[in-house]
This record gives structure tokens, sequence and C-alpha cells, in this order.
């Protein structure tokens, strides 16, 4: 692929610089393999640094830091980052939402760069950052009940979440002011020892802070959500590759295996999704929060064309990784020998580490967020953040993975395949 670097006087001047991503969750990464618009591969860490790639692939690495302590988080970002060719652009994708150990992981990620550029809108999400704050379909992310999950409140602002790292903000009259002033407003806020946390509403806004950011050189790194990635994709991507696989993900010759859907996430808008599947004919299995911790068990391999499990019962967000795990092991041997579908970072990562499944191949996103691997044995699997999607979002990965109808099988509750 091609790159920037700054000429003389900030203008782009073509030159091949690697990329490496940093994620701190499955679905993250997924979702920023795509956004690159460039050959790529996912590579589930620990990895042996310094962390190398083939000439024009990006490489994209998940952390699987997002439920980790925060002093672990940062280390494993250190260990990554501190190895890390001069010419090399660096981008370290966050949750649009602001949660996991973002103040540590950020804090990390700055040591060793000249300054990093801070991005967290998601306008494809509706998700924009207006004076340093992310809003929701216009409503702050303190005042909304995005973080309802969380054991803790959330930030009120992008700052505030970066904790201890000095920032400075830039307001969207500089992101949206006269060609080179952005890069001039990004410049001097590292001149003060501050990273610039960007305003943005637009994907046209992110692609001038994308840019701005690139044509101050090497040293330079960058943090955003999927939306910036997106960025760099179209600036340094292949041309006309868009990512998007469209309704129809299966090729001539494709095996057609059975479908394993592993809804790990507490989402309101899960059940919904659900019942969309279960119109269309797919079989459900459930198991119980009480199951899952007490008397867990193996699911066997399934029978039906296409096998939806999720979990019921409130669970206490304290248990959510140990129940997450206890998921993954459920369905282990079920999903051995299937096509996956995996809503939640967490819950793809803890069933592909089950698999030992270590690194991915993109595809392609069947819609926004849900982004279509391939194993290095030849297996689809799709995954998607847990807070993504329409109501029919399952529905359309299946349609594009299976496009022949499905056949209707009764649901059984006990979970024992037909």
């Amino acid at each position: 692929m091609s790159l920037s670097a700054a000429g003389p006087g900030g203008h782009v001047q073509a030159a091949h610089r690697p990329v490496l991503a940093l994620a701190d969750d499955l679905s993250g990464a997924a979702g920023t393999a795509v956004a690159l618009r460039s050959p790529a591969r996912i590579l589930l860490g620990p990895v042996a640094v310094p962390v190398t790639s083939a000439p024009g692939e990006s490489l994209v690495l998940d952390l699987d830091s997002r439920q980790l302590p925060g002093a672990e988080a940062a280390r494993a970002v250190r260990d990554v980052t501190h190895a890390v060719p001069a010419r090399t652009v660096l981008f370290k994708k966050v949750d649009s939402l602001l949660r996991g150990n973002l103040a540590a992981e950020a804090g990390a990620y700055a040591r060793g760069g000249r300054g990093v550029v801070i991005a967290t809108a998601l306008p494809a999400a509706r998700r924009t950052v207006r004076g340093g704050i992310v809003h929701l379909d216009g409503v702050p992310l303190h005042e909304s009940d995005a973080w309802r999950a969380e054991a803790r409140p959330a930030p009120p602002s992008v700052a505030a979440a970066l904790g201890d790292l000095p920032s400075a903000p830039v307001p969207l009259t500089d992101v949206r002011g006269a060609p080179g002033a952005l890069r001039e407003a990004l410049r001097a806020c590292f001149a003060q020892g501050r990273h610039p946390v960007c305003d943005a509403e637009t994907e046209t806004d992110l692609d001038a802070i994308a840019a701005a950011a690139l044509e101050l050189g090497p040293g330079i790194r960058l943090l955003g959500t999927g939306g910036l990635a997106g960025a760099l994709g179209r600036l340094l991507g292949t041309p006309g590759e868009s990512g998007e696989t469209g309704e129809r993900a299966l090729t001539p010759g494709d095996a057609v295996r059975p479908l394993l859907i592993v809804v790990g996430t507490a989402e309101p808008s899960a059940p919904g999704q659900i019942a969309h599947l279960l119109a269309a004919g797919a079989h459900q299995v459930s198991l119980s929060t009480h199951e899952l911790l007490h008397t867990p068990r193996r699911l066997a391999p399934p029978v039906a064309a296409v096998t939806v499990v999720r979990i019921t019962g409130a669970a206490d967000p304290s248990r959510a990784r140990r129940l997450v795990a206890a998921l993954a092991d459920t369905v282990a041997e079920a999903a051995h020998d299937c096509d996956l579908v995996l809503t939640g970072g967490e819950t793809a990562r803890r069933v592909l580490d089950v698999l030992r499944v270590t690194d991915l191949r993109p595809v392609g996103q069947i819609h926004h967020g849900a982004v279509l691997s391939r194993t290095p044995d030849g297996r689809s699997v799709v995954t998607r953040p847990g807070s993504y999607g329409e109501a029919d979002s399952l529905r359309r990965i299946v349609r594009a993975l299976r496009p022949a109808p499905v056949r209707h099988v009764p649901t059984d509750p006990t979970g024992v395949a037909p």
C-alpha cells in the first residue's frame, strides 16, 4: 500500500509504510482490519515481538485487554509498541463508548511516540464528539444508559476517560478550517506536551484528522474508533476496495457446514434479533446463567442447519467474564466443525480460544460491524460487537452465509440438538 510522509511543506509524498493496529477485543480488531481496506491479518495475541507483516499487508493485533487489570493492559500495549519500526503507522482502536482500560492503554501507547492524535467519533453508529464529549444520537454519553452493564459510571468527557494523559481539545472549527490549519493545531498541541482530542461528527471530519496526522510524519500515532480506522483506509487502502461483502458471502465451491450462532451479549436488542432468526427457521438453545455458572455441560454438535445459542437470566457484571468463559466451554465441542457467528468481542475471543484459532483473514463486512473472516482451515467466522445491528442483523448475517432457505426446526429449550 502507499502511504504518506510529510514533505518540506507538510504535503503528502508517496512512501510505503506498513500499518500495525492494536485492539482491546476481537470484534474491534476485525472491524479495524476491514476498515483499513487492504490485505490484512488478525492475530489473536499474545504474539512474539517485534511483530512483522508481509509487504502491503496490514496487521491487526487483538490484545484481549478489555477486561484485564489496568496495569496488565498497559503492559500488553507497551510490549508491542516499544519495538515498532520508525516508519510503521500505528493505530490504537478504542471503544466508541470509551469502555475498557482506555486511560491505562492510552498512557502506555503514548510512550515512545512523538504524540497521539485522538478521535473517538463513530459517525456510522451516530456517535459523535463535540466539545470533547461523546454523544449518542445527540445525548451525552454520561447521560445515556450505554454503560448500564459497567461497574462504574460513564466518563463525562474523552479527556476524563484518558485519565492522567495530558490532552487538549481540538474543536470542529479547527477540524474544518482552512487547508493546513488542522495540521498546525495538532502541532501546537504537541509543542505544549499535550495530545489533541479532536471533535468530529462526520466521516469527512475523520478524513481530515487522519490526513493531518499523517502529514506530521513518522512518530505520530493515532488512537480512535473504527471510524478513524476507516479514514486511514480511505487514505491508504487499496483503491476501489470497500470492505463490503454485501448480502452474499458464499461463493461457488464453498463448503457448507452447520452454522452456529453464539449470542453472548446482554444488550437489549439481542432478544429481538434472535426472534427474527427463529421466525426464519433457526433452532434455539437457551442456557441459563445459573446453569452456566454452577452446572455447566457441553453441547452436542448441531444437526440443524442454523443453531443459535443464547444466555437467559440476569447476570452480575462482576461475573460477566466468568460467564462468557463458561459459555465458550459449553459450546466448544459443538463449534468444532461449524461456521460461526459470534456477537460480543469477549464472546468471540473466548470461543476462538477454546477452538485454538489464533489467526484470521478478514473477507469483508456483511453490514456495519458484522465482519466475515476465514480461519486457516477455511471456516467462516462472523464477529460483531454486541451493541451493533438493527433487529434483522442476525438474519442478514445468516442470509449472507446461507443464501438457501433454512428448514424450520422446533426450538428445544433443553438445549438437546434434534
